[in-house]
């Protein structure tokens, strides 16, 4: 593996191939934080998150984390990214209101050539959104989980660009985890496929004749119940029954989900196809001219959030490209504000 050394910047892989084996072995390191151990395409995606961001593999993987599927970075981290850039002049923190019942955190970012962003988040603001008294670090830090949300909201406004379009981990673990509801070819498909089998109709009869011809008719049946015995005895372990298997049906259909839309815009048979689809809305987003670069940056965010599950499942590689993608377009848009 030939990794290269800048200053202050450790290691860094120089291909695709040398990055994979670098995420494996970070991999397996206890030195990482745990969300990463034993998941390298996740460390893989953090040292490219890094890399768009300016921060060393070892620095991504200590400041960036994935809060309720949302990519995110420490607020310390947020902060002295956007100190180090040269767009800003300066950043002011300070509480006003110490010693009332309604304190007021400010901050306020300044950028060179623009007019100072003023951001302020108070007890009140804490309490309409159910975080006052919230139990965690709103309970133990209080006053510090106030001034991380006022400068979360300055930098993220004054200098996009350089976030990348990124929330503070502080702002991702307060937000509850939304559950997407995915599209499948059957949703009432049952977990366990043996669900699928009609409970057996049982009647109380004396008949003999009756018994006779139920017994006759069901010598087919009790040899699929004796598989069905075999699995439960064996801990549900999967069985060769191809009666069970065919009433299962496995076809996932993929859709490109829209922010604010109830239908998905469209539906495919295949990542590929999805991807295509996805990737050409984005783009369509990101050129649309005749909308502020500011609310084509936040349509971006939540078209990625929306699909973020659909993402996921798409080839290590791939997602490299489409989180590439996604930020190249975030960049642009800042810089062009």
């Amino acid at each position: 593996m030939n990794l290269v050394t800048t200053n202050n910047q450790g290691f860094a892989p120089t291909t695709l191939d040398e990055a994979m084996r670098f995420s494996e072995m970070l991999a397996k390191s206890s030195m990482v934080p745990k969300q990463y151990q034993n998941k390298p395409e996740d460390v893989l995606v953090a040292v490219q998150w890094g890399k768009e961001l300016g921060l060393a593999p070892l620095q991504a993987l200590q400041n960036i984390a994935c809060i309720n599927g949302k990519p995110s970075v420490y607020g310390d981290a947020a902060l002295a990214l956007v100190q180090a850039s040269q767009l800003c002049e300066g950043i002011d923190e300070h509480i006003e209101g110490e010693g009332t019942t309604n304190p007021v955190a400010i901050c306020i970012a300044k950028r060179r050539g623009r007019n100072p962003v003023v951001s302020r988040f108070s007890v009140e603001d804490a309490k309409r959104a159910g975080l006052w008294g919230k139990q965690g670090p709103w309970q133990s830090y209080p006053k510090r989980m106030l001034a991380m949300r006022a400068r979360g909201f300055a930098l993220r406004d004054a200098f996009p660009d350089v976030l990348k379009g990124l929330i503070t981990v502080e702002e991702a673990q307060d937000y509850p985890e939304e559950a997407k509801p995915r599209l499948m070819a059957n949703p009432a498909k049952p977990a366990n496929p043996l669900d699928m089998v009609a409970a057996p109709r049982i009647e109380q009869t004396s008949n003999p004749a009756v018994i006779e011809e139920a017994f006759a008719h069901d010598q087919e049946a009790d040899a699929v119940n004796e598989l069905v015995a075999q699995a439960v005895a064996a801990d549900m372990e999967v069985l060769d029954i191809p009666e069970v298997a065919e009433l299962a049906p496995t076809t996932e259909l993929f859709a490109v989900l829209l922010p604010g839309k109830d239908k998905p815009h469209s539906v495919h048979n295949t990542l590929e196809e999805w991807q295509d689809a996805y990737e050409a809305i984005a783009e369509k987003t990101a050129m649309a001219t005749k909308t502020p670069a500011r609310e084509r940056m936040t349509k971006l965010r939540e078209l990625r959030e929306l699909n973020e599950p659909t993402i996921g499942k798409v080839e290590m590689i791939a997602r490299i490209r489409h989180t590439a993608a996604y930020s190249k377009r975030i960049g642009a848009l800042g810089a062009a504000q």
